[in-house]
C-alpha cells in the first residue's frame, strides 16, 4: 500500500508529545477504534525496542493479528516503526510520527505504508479498500491524540504485558 499521511497541530510542547507517543502502552488510548486486545512485546514499554503485539479491525480482514516494534526513537523529533502483519505475517509495515515546532504547538505527522509480499496480498488490500478505511481511522486516532493531551479527555485503557 502507497504512503498514507495525517497529521494534526496540538496544543503543547513538542517533548511532551514526544513522550507521550514514545510509550508504546499509550497507542490503545488513542486508537481503539480500529485496534484492540494489545500486548506489549517485553516490560519496558518506552523507547527504542519497545513494541507491542494488536488485532487491526478492519472489514474482510481474516488475518488481523500486526505487531510494531519502535526501531529508531529521535528524540524529540521523531518515531519509527516496523512491523508485520497478515498471514502469516508476511507483509511488513512502517510507521513514522514526525514532531515539528509549530509556534507553541506542535505539528504531528503519522505516515503508514505496508509492502505486501505476494500478489494475493496486495489484491485483498485492493478489494478491501483498506487504505481508504486506514486514513479515515488514522485522521481519527490523531485528532484523539489531541483531546488526550490538550483536555485529558478520552483517555483508555493502556496496553500491558499479559494484554488488556
Amino acid at each position: 500500500m502507497d504512503p498514507i499521511t495525517a497529521h494534526v497541530v496540538i496544543d503543547r510542547p513538542r517533548e511532551e508529545v514526544f513522550e507521550y507517543l514514545a510509550d508504546i502502552a499509550n497507542h490503545p488510548e488513542f486508537s481503539d477504534h480500529f485496534t484492540s486486545q494489545w500486548r506489549l512485546t517485553r516490560e519496558e514499554s518506552y523507547g527504542r525496542g519497545a513494541g507491542a503485539r494488536y488485532k487491526l479491525d478492519a472489514p474482510l480482514d481474516r488475518f488481523s493479528w500486526n505487531d510494531m516494534t519502535f526501531i529508531e526513537v529521535k528524540p524529540p523529533f521523531q518515531i519509527v516503526a516496523a512491523g508485520r502483519g497478515g498471514k502469516f505475517n508476511r507483509n511488513e509495515t512502517w510507521t513514522t510520527w514526525t514532531l515539528q515546532p509549530s509556534g507553541s504547538a506542535t505539528r504531528l505527522e503519522v505516515t503508514t505504508e505496508t509492502a505486501p509480499k505476494l500478489p494475493t496480498d496486495r489484491f485483498i488490500e485492493a478489494v478491501t479498500a483498506r487504505r481508504v478505511w486506514y486514513k479515515r481511522k488514522l485522521g481519527k486516532a490523531l485528532t484523539r491524540v489531541q483531546s488526550i493531551l490538550e483536555e485529558d479527555s478520552g483517555r483508555g485503557a493502556r496496553a500491558t504485558v499479559g494484554g488488556l
